[in-house]
């Protein structure tokens, strides 16, 4: 009898080793999400003019100033839980990413390392400018706050000439 339970033990706690050892071998599997377009939003100007001594030059009205506005791509990717406005973090060799395509992503504090497997498949690393949760009904409800509805007193009177309950359609009782 003795054997008998100590090889169940011993059966036991060799399946549940092979089993949480399975799980530490799976790597977790990307979230998914779909980029759905693409803005050019101003992201900052260059300006170049005249400083230091040249400003000596500048107060008689000699200066020569460009500046340049410059537009960076904004895209807005939508998961079924959020929608994320992103921005390419190398700014100088952005690559424009496939508009109504499926991307994966993973994220790691502002940053987003979104791949898309239909495009180049390379990770590449987004800023996060702004994120929102998405509702399917289009209104966020909030458990916080709802405004209390008026009293009786404060309704008008209905249209039809009926009474409200608690409520006269005459002077007030003397």
């Amino acid at each position: 009898m003795n054997v008998k339970t100590s090889l169940i033990v011993v059966l036991s706690l060799l399946l549940a080793a092979s089993s949480i050892a399975e799980g530490k071998n799976k790597k977790k599997q990307p979230q998914r999400g779909m980029l759905e377009s693409m803005q050019a939003v101003p992201c900052g100007a260059k300006q170049r003019g005249l400083s230091g001594l040249g400003s000596v030059f500048g107060s008689i009205g000699v200066e020569h100033v460009n500046s340049h506005e410059q537009l960076c791509p904004q895209y807005l990717f939508r998961t079924d839980e959020m929608e994320y406005h992103i921005r390419p973090l190398d700014l100088k060799h952005a690559v424009l990413l496939p508009v109504g395509h499926e991307g994966e992503f993973k994220l790691k504090k502002d940053r987003l390392v979104l791949k898309v497997p239909d495009g180049d498949k390379k990770a590449r690393a987004y800023q996060v400018v702004a994120m929102q949760p998405t509702n399917s009904e289009g209104k966020v409800e909030s458990s916080a706050y709802r405004p209390a509805e008026k009293p009786a007193e404060s309704r008008p009177p209905m249209r039809d000439g009926s009474k409200v309950v608690g409520q006269s359609n005459g002077p007030p009782p003397r």
